[in-house]
């Protein structure tokens, strides 16, 4: 499956942003609210300066304590990201993704972001497939 498709399956809430210089607890509040693992750290909502995780805070804190949460994300955000692009796989992006050891990677088209996959995602759409070649090899069988 394309990243295009799994992108299309996803609810069209756009990519959740926060601008450099946000506070580590704000982000931990956004992302708390919205339900959700990252955030992209963008001075536009296009281009990527970062993305910090609940990963990221919890290391933080465990290593420094509350007080981490007054820092800005710039400090903690993982600043070399790996992206797709919409033609790339779902098997491409999952050996990303395992390789790297994360769970979420922005979408490019040249130097804009244009979507947010997360591991998540990805195995869905994995599943989906699988399932389709299910039914299709048991239709064969049964001569449907």
């Amino acid at each position: 499956m394309l990243v295009q498709q799994i992108l299309k399956s996803k609810s069209d809430d756009g990519v959740v942003t926060i601008p450099h210089g946000t506070t580590v607890g704000d982000a931990a509040r956004l992302l708390a609210s919205r339900r959700i693992g990252a955030v992209v750290i963008s001075s536009d909502g296009k281009a990527v300066g970062g993305i910090l995780s609940e990963r990221d805070i919890v290391r933080e804190l465990a290593a420094k304590g509350p007080a981490c949460m007054t820092r800005k994300v710039d400090s903690l955000m993982t600043s070399h990201i790996i992206s797709c692009t919409r033609g790339e796989t779902s098997e491409q992006v999952l050996a990303k993704m395992t390789k790297g050891r994360f769970r979420h990677m922005p979408v490019m088209e040249g130097a804009e972001m244009v979507g947010l996959i997360s591991i998540g995602d990805v195995v869905k759409a994995q599943l989906a497939k699988l399932s389709m070649e299910k039914e299709a090899l048991e239709s064969m069988i049964k001569g449907f």
